[in-house]
């Protein structure tokens, strides 16, 4: 199967519900990872179309995912709490060739734009993006804003994230997980800078069903394809739920009451 119909099963129709549980290697314990079979059964059953996890995850779970609408990508970058200085500096644990032999269907690394180490990540991307379109698999930047370096234009609504979207595709990515800029004009100056699927993260868990949903249906109508949230679905009381409801407003262009109202949040 080549990246196109990869692409074609985790981003139906150009859009997704894709929900990284590589937070294990960064902090743990971590709520919701911690029976993570559960949790991958109950994103499965969400009708997520893509779960993000790092090799080990993925070599023993992915079997989880056969004869279902959800497949698994492998996440090649790493650090943890512990690094001191270097924390933000994601090294690579993995390439594209095992990551398939493992089970997934793609792989994703990871940017800090800022970070003093930022060059080095950089060529880290390259080397993946390289390797994936050598083999025709698909790639998932994800490239986030932060850094003691962070050197941002005036008067650029997207806090940086326009750029770091921009880097993501011109550096090969295949999609990108950027951040909700704060409303809906400064989001889609971020989505006309990459012509690629942009989905939108979550950051730390709220339990806010009804915020992070609408939050979602913003990034959609400015020109967002979906979502790359990790800790808002997988820590959530009702993980299955909350899955669902996003596949109904992402996928079936559901209103927010809607879906709360149809998955019981």
């Amino acid at each position: 199967m080549g990246k196109h119909d990869v692409m074609a099963e985790i981003l139906p129709n150009g859009r997704g519900v894709w929900v990284p549980i590589d937070h294990g290697v960064t902090d743990f314990p971590c709520p919701g990872l911690e029976d993570i079979e559960a949790t991958i059964n109950a994103l499965i059953a969400g009708g997520a179309n893509a779960i993000i996890g790092h090799k080990g995850v993925v070599d023993k779970y992915s079997h989880l995912c056969e004869g279902t609408a959800t497949k698994m990508i492998a996440h090649l970058s790493a650090s943890t709490r512990h690094g001191g200085k270097n924390h933000s500096n994601k090294v690579l644990v993995g390439d594209v060739d095992e990551a398939i032999m493992r089970g997934a269907v793609g792989v994703s690394c990871q940017v800090n734009i800022g970070s003093k180490r930022e060059s080095t990540m950089l060529q880290r991307m390259g080397q993946i993006t390289s390797e994936a379109y050598r083999n025709s698999v698909p790639v998932l930047g994800m490239l986030y804003v932060r850094g003691e370096n962070v050197n941002l234009m005036k008067n650029d609504p997207t806090k940086g994230y326009a750029h770091a979207a921009r880097i993501g595709f011109e550096l090969g990515c295949d999609a990108v997980k950027t951040v909700w800029t704060g409303d809906k004009d400064s989001f889609a100056a971020v989505c006309r800078g990459a012509p690629i699927p942009l989905l939108v993260a979550g950051g730390p868990s709220t339990g806010d069903s009804k915020q992070i949903l609408t939050m979602v249906k913003l990034s959609i109508e400015a020109g967002g394809s979906g979502v790359c949230m990790g800790r808002q679905i997988f820590a959530h009381p009702d993980v299955t739920g909350i899955t669902k409801a996003l596949a109904m407003i992402v996928h079936e262009g559901c209103s927010v009451d809607e879906a709360m109202e149809k998955c019981s949040l």
